[in-house]
């Protein structure tokens, strides 16, 4: 093998992108899952949370304004996210993929880009999720603070991805580790 055809397989080993979602409750860890999923240099990170607090700093009070504003950044984004992934640049969204909604908005993203995809799943209790939720709001680090009410209001919206769905599903445990690599595994309600 020539050191081109060797230059030539390696840039050809690139242009395979995957578009890496992520479905959890609040504070199950799904950014602390999508930093450690950034180990490529042509991988990028699009985190709602930052987005949307820089451009809509003190504009979110209720669950309506944060539905509306992300609703407006999906808009703005979707085609930019396509644009990375049909460039072969993997991307990782840090977006709660938590209801058929938005998980349909995520398969036609990497269905119009042509390109491989992951939903990670972090499949975690209430009782660690809102543990995890008083440390965050106490640490201050979070850009929003999140009641226990706005928890169980959000999470009433909360569905399991399901196979029917079409994703390939990793369901990961409450310490972030890998469960199984498939829905049809673990048994996920269609």
């Amino acid at each position: 093998m020539t050191s081109e055809s060797r230059f030539l397989d390696g840039v050809g080993s690139c242009s395979a992108a995957t578009l890496h979602m992520v479905c959890g409750k609040i504070a199950s860890g799904k950014s602390t899952l999508t930093a450690r999923l950034m180990n490529s240099q042509r991988m990028v990170l699009i985190s709602e949370d930052v987005w949307i607090a820089c451009l809509y700093p003190g504009e979110i009070h209720t669950l309506a304004d944060y539905v509306r504003y992300a609703g407006r950044l999906k808009t703005l984004l979707t085609e930019h996210i396509q644009s990375l992934l049909s460039a072969g640049i993997s991307v990782v969204l840090d977006f709660p993929f938590n209801t058929t909604n938005t998980r349909a908005w995520g398969h036609a993203l990497f269905q119009a880009a042509g390109c491989e995809h992951q939903l990670h799943y972090l499949d975690v209790s209430d009782e660690i999720c809102k543990s995890r939720l008083r440390a965050r709001n106490a640490s201050g680090e979070h850009p929003f603070q999140t009641s226990e009410t706005e928890y169980e209001l959000i999470t009433r919206y909360f569905v399991p991805p399901a196979p029917s769905e079409g994703f390939n599903i990793m369901v990961y445990d409450e310490t972030g580790n890998l469960r199984c690599r498939s829905a049809h595994d673990i048994g996920l309600s269609s």
